[in-house]
């Protein structure tokens, strides 16, 4: 289909009807389907207008094509859900469940509608009912592993429609009526055999070919996988392959039966690679994901994971770039097989191979953006081939292709409950990467679950330096998107981490913090109070930089409150210090505010000088943007105090140096008339 979005757990939404698939089979399911969708409902037939979605259930083991016929059903019903098919996987391919906050906001998310980064559930599930109360839409939900999921999701509107795949019935949802699922027909099954073998051998031995159906129960997934070995040797005969099956023996099964066989005559790097596939988070594997589990080239690895697509073990995925997907009925297999086979060492050292790689890519990827340092370029040169991007927009398109895998390799990280090296170094470079490439407001909602990360296992594990960076991380993303009161509470909660664990940074960015949140939220005498300890603890530690800054925050607040003198004597300290750190442009710019506290304090013939050594300062730093601002000012300073001939030079010199510059001009002309 044609996709306009893909987001965390494989949640897209379309809006054109796919093509013709080569669906086989299930014309009973899909007539029973389409039936249920017109059926009137208990509440049509109490003579109440139904209040939600219908839902419609197709119930059936993994492997038994479940999802394919969910999603033939939606390609044919398309044209009744004119605003597009939205799609959501609930469980992760190892079973686990996916909260129901992911899920809705990876769904808002497809319908480009922006949820708060801190919102709760609740929040969310509401947001995303509003979303689609005008809407008609077709919601396809995936590997349903409870009621209460698709409850929480489901539309309070009956123009949409809900289609929903678990593997058993959904107590708790009304007016639900699984359509379970069975074997194939025989006709449909020995044509899905025939389309990989050829229709030579199926007709040269048509009883063999039933038979071989009937051993795999006509399981589209079994059937696939015999397929796939039937491929890979031409001069084999299905009646060959059908004894194979059945001399296997498997308590499990059909498709353990076929899958024993064709994994058996894999080659041993191959059966290898395909274990540790089932390490992938996300059930996701590119080529570096390949190559760093088996410790092998990335050449090699595009070549085995195409080969085990072509024996129906992986599928590719629609995607940019090459990527695969471990389908969920063999993920346990492989993870069984990986114990079995592989020592508790080995998968862990496989584990940590793919974490490196990945922390590695990301350092590339945001590396990329970094055109104008010399050090980066450098960095980036010294990246191995294989790991470097061409350009900005490859590394962007990796990132976007790659987020939903990127995500659960951090949820990976952190799963033991540790925060080790490696786990640091990977949620610091995926953080980095989102800011470089989308900025942070369009990434904040997943750098807010990044950071939540680090906080539980920071509360778990009792770790207070820790929890004191997550709370200020997330307290910043607050700040950032408006939210300034949960800001605060979460910078108070950062300083009484920072203090349990002695980090004098952390206190230190905690007291400037809540100074900050309270001059955001106009309390201005307790944003002075917290400046003025924040700046305390930076004099006491000689850090003069930090101190200069903090000096330009409180006389911030002392102007807001009315308090000019303060300010002033504030200001100056800011300069003192920027001097004395040899901090040219931050000198610049704080004679520029101490100018215009100046005059806001009556005081213009000051404001004019200060204003002059500003220029000059300015000038200095090479900071044409902030010189045209300051001659803007100027101007207007001798237009007060009477010489409006050196006020038109002043102006004059602004609009020249406007007109060679004119990407600042209008921020600048707005920045001069708040003055």
């Amino acid at each position: 289909m044609t996709d306009q979005a893909v987001d965390t757990d494989g949640v897209r939404l379309s809006q054109e009807p796919a093509e013709e698939s080569g669906f086989l089979g299930r014309t009973r399911e899909l007539k029973e389907l389409r039936a249920d969708i017109e059926r009137a409902g208990l509440d049509t037939l109490s003579g109440r207008k139904a209040p939600r979605a219908r839902v419609l259930l197709i119930a059936g083991r993994p492997g038994s094509g479940r999802t394919a016929l969910a999603e033939e059903l939606a390609a044919r019903v398309a044209d009744d859900y004119p605003d597009g098919v939205l799609r959501a996987r609930l469980s992760e391919p190892d079973g686990t469940r996916v909260p129901v906050e992911r899920l809705a906001r990876d769904l808002l998310g497809a319908l480009e509608r922006t949820a708060p980064p801190g919102a709760d559930e609740d929040d969310l599930t509401e947001d995303l009912r509003t979303a689609l109360a005008d809407r008609r839409v077709l919601l396809l939900l995936d590997a349903v592993a409870d009621a209460e999921q698709v409850d929480a999701l489901l539309p309070d509107t009956p123009d949409c429609l809900a289609v929903a795949v678990a593997e058993g019935p959904l107590t708790g949802i009304a007016d639900v009526r699984p359509c379970t699922l069975g074997g194939l027909d025989t006709k449909s099954a020995v044509e899905l055999l025939s389309r990989h073998t050829g229709s030579v051998r199926i007709t040269v031995d048509p009883r063999a070919a039933e038979q071989l159906v009937e051993l795999c129960q006509a399981q589209p997934a079994a059937l696939t996988l015999a397929g796939g070995w039937l491929a890979a040797r031409p001069q084999a005969a299905v009646a060959d392959l059908a004894k194979h099956v059945h001399a296997e023996s498997d308590e499990s099964g059909a498709l353990g039966r076929v899958f024993g066989l064709v994994y058996a005559s894999l080659p041993s790097t191959a059966a290898r690679m395909l274990r540790l596939l089932s390490l992938a988070p996300a059930g996701l594997v590119d080529p570096h994901t390949a190559s760093a589990l088996a410790g092998c080239s990335v050449s090699g690895a595009r070549t085995t994971l195409d080969d085990l697509v072509a024996h129906g073990l992986l599928r590719a995925v629609d995607s940019p770039l090459p990527e695969y997907e471990v389908p969920g009925c063999l993920h346990g297999r492989l993870s069984a097989l990986a114990r079995k086979h592989d020592r508790p060492a080995e998968l862990q050292l496989a584990r940590a191979r793919m974490l490196e790689r990945t922390v590695r890519l990301l350092q590339s990827c945001r590396a990329v953006t970094e055109t104008d340092s010399p050090q980066a370029r450098e960095k980036l040169l010294a990246t191995p081939r294989d790991l470097r991007f061409p350009h900005p927009r490859a590394a962007a398109d990796w990132l976007r292709s790659r987020r939903p895998a990127l995500l659960a390799a951090a949820r990976l990280a952190v799963a033991d409950g540790e925060l080790d090296t490696l786990a640091r170094r990977l949620m610091s470079q995926l953080v980095r990467a989102m800011v470089a490439h989308f900025g942070t407001r369009a990434a904040a909602p997943d750098l807010y679950g990044i950071h939540r990360l680090v906080l539980d296992v920071a509360e778990r594990r009792e770790l207070p330096r820790e929890k004191a960076a997550a709370l200020l991380n997330l307290a910043d993303l607050d700040a950032r998107t408006g939210r300034t009161a949960e800001a605060l509470v979460r910078y108070r909660a950062a300083l009484d981490a920072g203090r349990e664990a002695n980090d004098p940074y952390a206190t230190g960015r905690a007291m400037e913090s809540v100074g900050g949140a309270h001059l955001e939220l106009g309390d201005y005498d307790r944003a002075a109070d917290w400046f003025g300890r924040a700046l305390a603890q930076r004099l006491a530690r000689d850090e003069r930089a930090d101190a200069a800054r903090v000096y330009g925050r409180l006389a911030t607040a002392h102007t807001y409150a009315g308090r000019y003198g303060e300010a002033v004597r504030s200001w100056r300290a800011a300069v003192a210090g920027y001097r004395k750190a040899g901090d040219v442009a931050a000198q610049a710019r704080a004679l520029a505010e101490l100018a215009r506290v100046q005059e806001y304090a009556g005081r213009p013939e000051e404001s004019l000088r200060t204003c002059q050594e500003a220029v000059d300062w300015a000038r200095r730093a090479e900071d044409d943007r902030l010189q045209a601002a300051l001659h803007l000012r100027l101007a207007d300073t001798l237009d007060r105090l009477g010489d409006p001939t050196a006020a038109g030079l002043e102006r004059s010199t602004a609009e020249r140096m406007l007109r060679e510059d004119p990407t600042d001009a209008c921020e600048i002309r707005s920045t001069s008339s708040e003055d």
